[in-house]
């Protein structure tokens, strides 16, 4: 009698461990419900900082992610010295697939930091459920109100939930959605091999995108990737591949100060020359007062003393000779202060910030022609859109690595009204899954 109750005993406990054991599995997450856990980690970058990445949160977010990956059951899984994490799901393909020794490998990216111009510090994300058209008021401050006029998107969005933050902070859909939909899309390879073949995928996560420093720490070697894309676009059906030329312009001045009291023909106030630099630029030029492809010239930092005072400004053109007349204009009206200054000292500085794209796109045409045939696939209307910005492929693609960007469902990104399409996010998770498996056709006709 006694050696059946142990014996019975040791089965039970048995059948409970094997049952516990598949019940601590990862659980089926929705894109959604990703995207609300990655939005409670604040990783705003700091343009200001000296560490890399700028931001702790940054870390904290990369070590979640590659959890979750090792999880999922991906493989080469690494955080690397500056925050970046990589990862690999293998091919799927059997060893007799006639693409299996020729389907490119496909890298999928999305950068983890949020903008340092509004905070992302405890964000509250606000679910508004079947969205029937209207303004959007954002229910912890009253006067941040998303309108109809300024969103044409929300158009779209129509019978779908919309999120946002609850006003006091921006959302961080630029690009945690992207951080959710390619996790979500590696959930769903992983999970229904039988349903999406698929070669070699590189999956990374990049640092301080916002700032424009992480993505000269990645290491495009070691990625391994043959073409690659970040998903960090904004509209649904969007796919873009071309950004600005971007350059910052820094005029520094420094002047002569003195006791105002005895000022007169000795002070030389910096602020005043700073000012009259601003005076000069075309209110025309401005973002303000552009689109499309209209570039710009705007002053975006400014700091100043009597003696001494500095403004940086953004220069961008999607065209080379755009920009040309842009840095010349600039260094003109330099030129004009130090005549009209003598006694200042006057210094222009200008930095390369990234290039166009396009120009080494469309040496690859197949890469974005991929893409837009996936977006098909998910019933969307592909509509191919200059990014008014940037992106991390802007650098990688100048690199060597062809890199265009896709959509996430995000609109209104470095802003309290931002707010995120859930159709939009399904939508992009659905690309990718299409844009993976055309990959493996197109490599064998």
């Amino acid at each position: 009698m006694y050696k059946f109750s142990y014996f019975l005993f040791i089965l039970i406990l048995h059948i409970f461990m094997v049952n516990s054991s598949a019940s601590i599995q990862l659980p089926n997450e929705t894109a959604v419900e990703r995207f609300i856990r990655y939005v409670q980690v604040d990783t705003q970058s700091d343009p200001d900082s000296e560490s890399v990445p700028s931001t702790e949160g940054q870390l904290k977010l990369g070590k979640m992610l590659a959890e979750e990956l090792r999880e999922l059951g991906l493989q080469d899984i690494e955080i690397d010295e500056f925050g970046i994490v990589m990862a690999t799901l293998p091919s799927n393909l059997p060893e007799d697939h006639p693409a299996r020794n020729k389907v490119p490998v496909i890298g999928l990216l999305a950068h983890m930091d949020t903008s340092p111009e509004v905070s992302g510090a405890n964000v509250n994300p606000v679910i508004h459920r079947n969205y029937q058209g209207g303004n959007i008021v954002l229910p912890g401050d009253e006067t941040q109100v998303i309108r109809v006029e300024e969103n044409p998107a929300l158009e779209l969005a129509i019978g779908s939930d919309i999120i946002t933050s609850d006003g006091t902070t921006l959302l961080g859909a630029d690009d945690k959605a992207g951080i959710a939909a390619i996790m979500t899309a590696l959930q769903t390879l992983v999970r229904n091999p039988d349903q999406y073949t698929h070669g070699d995928i590189r999956v990374s996560f990049t640092i301080d995108e916002e700032i424009g420093t992480g993505i000269g720490y990645f290491d495009i070697e070691r990625f391994g990737a043959d073409a690659a894309y970040t998903i960090d676009g904004s509209t649904m059906g969007e796919i873009s591949n071309e950004t600005f030329n971007a350059k910052t312009a820094i005029v520094r001045v420094t002047g002569r100060d003195i006791h105002p009291g005895y000022a007169k023909n000795i002070m030389i106030n910096s602020i005043r020359i700073i000012a009259d630099f601003i005076d000069r630029l075309p209110p025309d030029i401005s973002p303000e007062q552009t689109e499309g492809r209209e570039g710009y010239m705007h002053p975006n930092l400014l700091s100043g003393t009597t003696y001494q005072s500095e403004v940086r400004m953004l220069l961008r053109d999607f065209e080379t000779d755009g920009m040309e007349k842009k840095e010349n204009f600039v260094r003109s009206i330099v030129d004009e202060l130090r005549l009209k200054y003598p006694g200042a000292e006057i210094e222009l500085e200008i930095r390369e910030s990234y290039r166009n794209m396009r120009y080494w796109l469309d040496d690859d045409p197949h890469v974005t022609e991929y893409a837009k045939e996936a977006i098909r696939r998910t019933g969307l209307e592909p509509n191919l859109k200059p990014i008014r910005g940037g992106t991390d492929g802007a650098r990688l693609t100048e690199r060597g690595l062809p890199t265009p960007n896709l959509f996430t469902g995000g609109e209104n990104f470095h802003s309290r009204q931002e707010w995120l399409s859930v159709k939009g996010l399904e939508k992009s998770v659905e690309t990718i899954l299409h844009l993976v498996t055309v990959w493996v056709e197109k490599s064998i006709q």
